[in-house]
């Protein structure tokens, strides 16, 4: 049973992942419809109100789970992975993190800087400040030009990079068929790959 538990994620970590992972779908979707799809000035408003407010959130979630994974350790990748691609998962991880963290600052700091001042206020119920420093601007509309172009690239940075941490997932579960996706899914996955001799020889001893 330990080792089962030291070869997968916590229940903290697998929840926060999950929830992340939902918010930041919901998002993206949000935000091709309002770059992309012609609505009537109330809805494109209430949009987006219901982006910042998600926006807001992942960043809380994103941040709670930082603090958790520094404070607990993640578990052992396969010990025959090549190193190469040992280190291309760890940072893919670090940028997947970065763009979390950044995004949704980058939003804030657009929304801080907007001309129209428009005032966020969390599901229609709790009040946001403003970022002081982008809020107090005496020019804004070039400032908030360029957090948007930023915000717009960042986001599809962020989308290319998810297609590809779920191509990766899927060769894991396609082709390698290790256990390595089941370290952050909610139930357990015993890998069907036929193990080799060493690796029978290093699970002995």
């Amino acid at each position: 049973m330990r080792a089962e538990r030291a070869s997968r994620y916590g229940a903290v970590a697998i929840g926060l992942h999950w929830l992340i992972a939902t918010g930041i779908l919901i998002l993206i979707g949000m935000g091709m419809t309002m770059d992309h799809v012609a609505l009537d000035p109330m809805r494109m408003f209430q949009l987006y109100q219901l982006h910042k407010s998600i926006g807001i959130s992942v960043l809380l979630l994103v941040c709670l789970r930082v603090g958790w994974r520094l404070t607990h350790a993640a578990p052992a990748l396969p010990a025959d992975m090549p190193a190469a691609e040992r280190r291309a998962a760890h940072l893919a991880h670090l940028v997947l993190y970065g763009l979390q963290i950044v995004l949704p600052l980058s939003g804030w700091a657009m929304v801080s800087a907007s001309v129209l001042g428009i005032p966020t206020v969390l599901f229609g119920t709790v009040p946001w400040p403003d970022l002081p420093v982008f809020a107090m601007l005496q020019d804004k509309a070039p400032v908030e030009a360029v957090l948007k172009e930023f915000h717009h690239w960042g986001a599809w940075t962020l989308v290319v990079l998810i297609v590809l941490h779920v191509a990766a997932v899927l060769r894991h579960v396609l082709i390698l068929r290790d256990s390595v996706p089941g370290r952050m899914l909610p139930w357990p996955v015993v890998s069907s790959r036929r193990k080799r001799p060493e690796d029978l020889h290093n699970a002995i001893h």
